[in-house]
């Protein structure tokens, strides 16, 4: 069992990440200086017809828990989820000393994160993530749910009490998601770590590979990475933009195909090739592009999603960005691997962009 412990400015809180992880939640809750009231599992209801009955068995009998189960994947991610949600939690009669407990993937996570944020203001919550995509999305505070109009656009910083990972959930993950959780991975390697990216396109060649002891160590690097970013910068005013690596033109990709069809994870492999292509496009980054493009290819990504969508479709959607600002398209970009930075970008610079990521995606 391993801990990494996250920093910000007003908390600071574990991550347990390991086999059985899952039976230290007990101990956790009942030894928090304020004990909870109440419990409240937020539940993907495919976690849950899995794993529901083992994390009911490890909570603490003493305090009383209500369940709300939500749909699996970003559909959860809707208004009318997130109402229904508060709605129980009302009706449970939650005090402000009650907690939230997280039980799913990203999606789930970044819902309950913000029901928690949102009942009164803000009630605490603990994240027990069960997907590889989680390792990025339950550490940092980041809470949100979607808009058709753009995703991620409605939500609050909100900082858990814990991050309870246990990687024995990862073993029933479909091929799917877990290249969609390991493109995070990737990403946090692109922007930090250059040896733990020489190690990935190493070992890694197709979905199958990435299990056992070589996905833990990554996971494990991964959120330490994401740790001493959100240390430095836990409200994205500075250097956490960094961790929007492919973030930007993923999400077009994504909101574009209808959010679930192609997972995030999927959309951000697609969108840090373009970021790629853009970073040689504005400062000649040294770097193989198109044999990354037909790595990720054979390891199953989409790459070419992207495509399926014309240039102005995918602007449109980059515009109403959280990270655009008056006109421009705000981009992270490599100058080298480990060496990310943040620019605006024009339309006619990715107007360019565009048309070459497009010729040479006809050869992948």
């Amino acid at each position: 069992m391993n801990q990494i412990m996250i920093e910000t400015a007003k908390k600071t809180y574990p991550v347990m990440i390991g086999k059985g992880a899952v039976n230290m939640i007990a101990s956790f809750i009942m030894n928090m200086s304020k004990k909870p009231t109440r419990l409240f599992v937020i539940a993907d209801e495919a976690v849950h017809a899995l794993y529901g009955e083992k994390l009911k068995k490890s909570l603490p009998e003493s305090i009383p828990a209500n369940w709300q189960l939500v749909p699996a994947g970003e559909s959860a991610k809707s208004f009318s989820v997130f109402e229904k949600c508060l709605t129980t939690m009302l009706e449970s009669s939650l005090d402000r000393r009650s907690l939230v407990i997280a039980f799913g993937g990203g999606a789930c996570g970044d819902l309950a994160g913000f029901c928690a944020a949102a009942y009164m203001r803000g009630i605490p919550f603990i994240q027990v993530p069960t997907t590889i995509l989680a390792h990025d999305s339950a550490v940092g505070g980041k809470t949100a749910i979607n808009h058709p109009l753009g995703k991620n656009m409605i939500g609050a910083f909100h900082q858990p009490e814990a991050v309870i990972y246990d990687t024995e959930f990862l073993t029933s993950l479909s091929e799917k998601e877990t290249r969609s959780g390991f493109a995070e991975v990737i990403k946090h390697a692109l922007i930090a770590d250059k040896k733990l990216f020489e190690d990935i396109q190493k070992n890694v060649h197709q979905a199958k590979d990435i299990t056992g002891s070589f996905l833990e160590h990554c996971l494990q690097k991964g959120i330490e990475i994401k740790g001493e970013i959100v240390k430095e910068d836990e409200l994205e005013t500075g250097v956490r933009a960094y961790l929007n690596f492919g973030h930007t033109y993923g999400h077009a990709v994504e909101a574009l195909s209808g959010y679930g069809k192609v997972a995030h994870g999927e959309a951000v492999a697609c969108g840090m090739i373009f970021a790629l292509y853009a970073s040689a496009f504005k400062n000649d980054l040294d770097f193989d592009i198109p044999f990354f493009a037909a790595w990720l290819k054979k390891a199953g990504y989409p790459v070419k999603a992207g495509t399926a969508f014309s240039f102005e479709e995918i602007y449109d959607v980059m515009t109403r960005d959280k990270k655009a600002y008056g006109g421009t398209v705000r981009f992270v970009l490599l100058t080298e691997i480990g060496k990310p930075y943040v620019t605006d970008m024009t339309k006619e610079e990715l107007q360019q962009i565009d048309q070459q990521f497009r010729k040479e995606a006809l050869q992948w």
